[in-house]
């Protein structure tokens, strides 16, 4: 008997209550007031927001190198299962077309299996089993909204209030990947869009 799968959609990312260093990917399902946090580490954390945020790294990161990768061999990441939760555990795999019709199962890291979901544009499932004693219910019908903006906030930094508009592109594209570094992904963005905007005038 197969699984009913249930689909999931990528809410946002914040700091981890529970584990220093460490993040919560909220994911929740498309037809439905639950939410699944999955604590996930710094780099994954990171591989995702950019993605999320279209942000482009001056040099590709992993999950950007294996999607390449793929896509010079014609495999395709069609779709992502969140398969099992064993103590505490997410455990996933990939979905993939090989290029010829077959279907491939690969095993992954859940936070890894996200990084590449959004870089593939490929859906995410889960069973009710594991929503079911995993996931958060929302109460408030709106809260789904004030829940994303809220986890995507990032905690202010000393350099947040800088003038960007004083500073040249070359210093913008610096701060950039300094940014994106240290894991500020609101001031990155700030500074991608003062970017944009010189590129365009």
């Amino acid at each position: 008997m197969s699984l009913k799968k249930i689909l999931l959609e990528v809410i946002g990312l914040s700091y981890s209550q529970t584990q220093t260093g460490a993040y919560a990917l909220v994911l929740g399902e498309s037809e439905g007031n639950r939410r699944l946090p999955i604590i996930i580490g710094g780099f994954e954390a990171q591989a995702i927001a950019i993605e999320l945020e279209k942000m482009a790294p001056s040099r590709p990161l992993t999950h950007d190198l294996f999607k390449k990768f793929a896509e010079a061999f014609k495999i395709s990441v069609k779709e992502v299962i969140i398969y099992n939760l064993l103590e505490g555990i997410f455990y996933a795999k990939l979905i993939c077309d090989d290029g010829s019709g077959n279907e491939v199962e690969i095993d992954s890291r859940t936070s890894d299996a996200i990084a590449l979901a959004v870089r593939f544009n490929c859906p995410v499932y889960t069973y009710e089993f594991i929503l079911s004693s995993a996931g958060i219910v929302l109460d408030d019908e709106n809260k789904p909204q004030e829940e994303l903006e809220e986890v995507t906030k990032m905690e202010p930094t000393a350099s947040s209030s800088m003038d960007l508009g004083t500073a040249t592109v070359q210093e913008l594209e610096t701060m950039l990947d300094q940014a994106i570094t240290n894991e500020e992904y609101e001031k990155a963005s700030k500074i991608r869009d003062e970017i944009k905007k010189r590129k365009t005038q």
